[in-house]
């Protein structure tokens, strides 16, 4: 007659059950040839594991859904699972497969918003993205006390969103969006750029407003710190500022050229640098980093003036009778071009 088992006969027995188990599973993982194209799957929120695993298996991702559903239960996979859009190559090792899943490793979409921007040109670009309605977006960015929700100085957010290409997961919000590009404007601001608003003696609202200008004004990006030079001159000349971008701000849009009649209808508006000395009350656009940069760090140049040349570039004048005569120059060039005609 047998002996009976003791209970540390069993114990024994059990792990090694246990690690032959975990052997043959690990050993499955990577049965599965690659030999197929990434597959596009998408995992919806609230979603059971059983449903993701039912997901994975009529993508053809796992072909042994119960002994996967097994295995990511045994490490711990089948609380993690990230809702979203995914890219994933079938035969893949199931533990990278669920690092993904439960990284959250989702397909991104770019979104680009180009320097000098309004946020009325903002606004529609990220309502198309997320698909969300446009009045929505407006709303959200035409908050005039939204620069305090996001600790930025204002007024409203007018400035404060930093342009360039960002990538989001499908399913993204507008408030995702906005917060991601304050949050990177924010970061823009480190330790040494604020300490040279005190060299300057400006803050950061003026300094952002500023470079607003310079963006519009700027065709050319290594032309900014020459443009941020004429601005810093005429600020600390006490003369007016006299930037077209700001009078086109206040008229509520682009236009071909600037006429002084459409001047004379906002010459109230405080954006008019034209009637108001000094700066505007807050950014006219969206300045890029090149821009802010600019302004913080102006070149060392007398010019006070400054008008479109060839190729896009501007001369640039210390007087005014050499600017009158840039401007002379880019009146005869404008009346060739367009076969007569005043500019």
């Amino acid at each position: 007659m047998s002996p009976r088992p003791t209970t540390v006969g069993r114990a024994v027995r059990g792990r090694i059950a246990a690690l032959i188990a975990c052997a043959s599973l690990v050993a499955a993982c990577g049965s599965e040839p690659l030999d197929t194209d990434p597959v596009e799957f998408i995992i919806p929120s609230g979603a059971t594991f059983a449903e993701v695993v039912d997901t994975l298996a009529q993508r053809g991702l796992v072909q042994r859904p119960r002994l996967f559903g097994w295995y990511a239960r045994w490490k711990g996979f089948d609380t993690r699972v990230r809702a979203g859009t995914y890219v994933q190559t079938p035969g893949q090792p199931w533990s990278e497969l669920l690092d993904d899943l439960a990284a959250g490793r989702v397909v991104t979409r770019p979104i680009t918003i180009p320097e000098g921007w309004a946020l009325r040109q903002i606004g529609p670009r990220i309502a198309d993205f997320t698909g969300a309605l446009p009045d929505e977006v407006v709303s959200l960015l035409s908050d005039s006390t939204a620069h305090r929700e996001y600790d930025v100085p204002g007024p409203g957010l007018e400035g404060y969103l930093l342009p360039e290409t960002y990538r989001f997961a499908d399913g993204t919000t507008p408030e995702t969006v906005i917060e991601t590009m304050v949050d990177a404007y924010r970061a823009f601001w480190t330790p040494e750029r604020t300490a040279r608003l005190d060299t300057l003696g400006m803050t950061e609202a003026e300094v952002t407003t500023l470079a607003s200008i310079v963006q519009a004004e700027a065709r050319i990006a290594d032309e900014m710190p020459r443009i941020a030079a004429v601005y810093h001159n005429r600020l600390d000349a006490g003369w007016p500022l006299q930037a077209d971008p700001t009078v086109l701000y206040a008229l509520g849009g682009p236009r071909e050229r600037l006429l002084y009649a459409a001047m004379d209808s906002v010459a109230d508006s405080p954006y008019n640098t034209y009637t108001h000395p000094g700066l505007p009350p807050g950014p006219i656009g969206a300045p890029g980093a090149a821009a802010l940069e600019a302004t913080l760090h102006p070149a060392d140049d007398p010019a006070m003036f400054f008008v479109v040349g060839e190729d896009g570039r501007h001369v640039f004048s210390r007087t005014l009778a050499e600017h009158n005569r840039a401007v002379a120059e880019y009146r005869r060039r404008q009346n060739r071009s367009s076969g007569g005609g005043l500019p």
